[in-house]
């Protein structure tokens, strides 16, 4: 066991120099830890939906390409960071070792299974081997360890949730809390990608929150997701709109609230080029909370200013205090959400 580390990892940066582990273009791997580190025994990763998407896009669709992009970024970087998307996702595992200096000051013990709370794109990680690709539902079975640092986030896996599940809707579950600090009884809420995994979450945080006066708007440009979202009964629109012309998007949800714009934009597409069509349908002083990491942040303030919309934008911080425990209540309160989760991923 080496020496006391940065509580942020910093011991781990190759290059360049001065940075943290997320931004770094390299980090050390070794999987020795530190005194102040806990080593785990990977048994999984959720990797981010852009990140997922850019690969398999790449690939042309190709298994065997995906995991090779794969094993080719862990190997260069010692972490699975896309440089393409810059994001990563989140592993389950078991914990293997805890640092010395750990030990008193974690309820963790060796043995426990664990999900990262923390993204991939800043996690010391080495893959032996990729097990099976899961195409579907951007998740990977390894077998590999990761580094957890100090200030490291985690949950322990729920006994009464399947893992796979528990892996899914962890890796978003800042998305469905950050909802509900944000929408108020009546508000008009556009969940942008709505059919997808953590905007099936948002959509029903939302409707559980703008309550019986509010209205919940899902948008998705393909017509099986509108179905989906019909049929579960979270919204009260269902719009068939490319996000990515963001005039039809605006003129798509101003008909349906009758010129008025909604109050919350919540924008959880894993594509690029969807910043506009989220800030051209809020209303002036609505939010717009950009979960998704195919974001480009300087477009979206950029093009606000042009289009001279005053709009508050949230960036898509993946955590929030109590996210993980709120993303499992929610299954475990609504029998509908929890069988659509594990029909897809357990």
């Amino acid at each position: 066991m080496r020496a006391h580390g940065c509580p942020y990892g910093t011991h781990r940066v190759l290059e360049p120099a001065g940075v943290l582990p997320q931004p770094a273009a390299r980090i050390d791997n070794t999987m020795t830890p530190w005194d102040n580190e806990i080593l785990v025994d990977v048994d999984a990763l959720n990797v981010d939906a852009a990140s997922f998407t850019q690969l398999r896009a790449a690939a042309g669709g190709d298994p065997a390409r995906v995991e090779a992009a794969i094993l080719d970024i862990v190997a260069r970087r010692g972490k699975l960071h896309n440089p393409a998307t810059g994001s990563g996702g989140m592993l389950i595992g078991r914990v293997a070792a805890i640092g010395d200096a750990l030990r008193d000051r974690t309820d963790l013990r060796a043995g426990d299974r664990i999900a990262t709370l923390v993204s991939l794109s800043l996690t010391p990680l080495r893959i032996e081997r990729i097990r099976a690709l899961h195409l579907a539902r951007d998740q990977v079975d390894v077998d590999g360890q990761a580094i957890l640092f100090e200030s490291g986030l985690y949950a322990r896996l729920p006994e009464d949730v399947p893992e796979k599940v528990a892996l899914a809707i962890l890796d978003v579950a800042g998305a469905p809390a950050q909802t509900a600090r944000l929408v108020r009884p009546g508000d008009t809420v556009v969940v942008v990608g709505g059919a997808g995994k953590s905007g099936t979450l948002c959509v029903h945080e939302a409707k559980r929150r703008a309550g019986a006066t509010g209205c919940v708007i899902g948008v998705s440009p393909f017509e099986r997701d509108c179905e989906r979202m019909r049929a579960l009964g979270w919204v009260d629109h269902a719009l068939r709109v490319d996000a990515t012309d963001a005039v039809a998007l605006m003129r798509a949800v101003s008909d349906v609230t009758r010129g008025r714009l909604a109050d919350v934009v919540v924008n959880c597409v894993n594509v690029p080029n969807t910043e506009m069509g989220s800030i051209l349908a809020a209303r002036e002083g609505g939010t717009v909370y950009f979960f998704s990491m195919a974001t480009s942040f300087t477009a979206a303030a950029l093009g606000a200013e042009g289009a001279g919309k005053d709009v508050n934008m949230l960036v898509g911080n993946g955590y929030a205090r109590g996210h993980a425990a709120h993303a499992l209540a929610m299954l475990r309160e609504s029998p509908r959400l929890r069988e659509l989760f594990e029909a897809r991923y357990a």
